[in-house]
């Protein structure tokens, strides 16, 4: 029994390395981090952090969510993961139905998930990586979950949790089109700095909500931050054409 006791912390280095290769494999293509730091070099938000004031519970006049929440199949994950073949454009289904849903772009939700794609969305790897920094984001938008369990409040998935993210890729889609939806109510009317609404709603996704209301008051995005944006624009047309094909799962 001592010996095996004393074999199980090579056991966990040896996975602790597997998934460490396959994060970085992951994010190879495009090199960001997702998570930004704030203007002057001063640490911007926690990603994804939970927005600052908490808008109505109620779905806005523009949404369907009004009448009842549309019906749509998630794609299943219970496969032998491949890297190379996890594309966000497969999803435009479930990324025009939520979008619709929370009253937000199709376009932008579609392209915060080809920024957030930087990492396996591999459940068993999401849940393995988990269990060695507890404070890590979960399924295909990369949500942590402060934001979720604050977005879900008073939404037609408030009964969903955290957990199931990885597996459930529709309702990852659907927290992160609430979450954007959220800071849209917080951005004031006719920001001074010089982004757009997109820009500034996918700034405050990556950094939270009081980072994205500094950056509509003009302030500037730290080297992280400014390349969450540089993706962003970079993924726009993309995006753009994903969600305007008919395809998906």
């Amino acid at each position: 029994m001592a010996g095996e006791r004393g074999r199980r912390p090579w056991l966990w280095a040896a996975l602790l390395l597997v998934v460490l290769v396959a994060w970085a494999c992951g994010r190879s293509g495009d090199g960001g981090k997702g998570a930004g730091t704030g203007a002057g070099g001063k640490p911007d938000a926690t990603p994804h952090s939970t927005p600052t004031s908490r808008p109505s519970s109620s779905p806005s006049p523009n949404s369907p969510g009004s009448t009842g929440s549309p019906t749509v199949s998630a794609p299943g994950a219970s496969h032998t993961y491949d890297p190379a073949a996890y594309d966000p454009a497969n999803y435009a289904p479930q990324v025009r139905a939520r979008a619709a849903e929370a009253g937000v772009s199709p376009r932008l939700l579609m392209a915060i998930l080809y920024n957030e794609s930087y990492k396996p969305h591999d459940p068993a790897l999401e849940r393995a990586w988990q269990r060695y920094k507890p404070g890590a984001a979960f399924g295909i938008a990369n949500m942590h979950r402060a934001a979720f369990d604050e977005t879900k409040r008073g939404r037609p998935f408030a009964d969903r949790r955290w957990e199931e993210l990885p597996d459930d890729r529709d309702l990852a889609v659907r927290a992160a089109a609430w979450y954007l939806h959220d800071l849209a109510r917080q951005l004031p009317a006719h920001p001074s700095g010089p982004y757009d609404k997109d820009e500034l709603l996918a700034l405050g996704y990556n950094t939270g909500a009081g980072n994205m209301l500094a950056f509509a008051r003009g302030a500037t995005p730290g080297s992280q931050a400014a390349d969450y944006l540089a993706r962003l624009r970079s993924n726009w047309d993309k995006a753009g054409r994903a969600v305007a094909r008919g395809g998906g799962n």
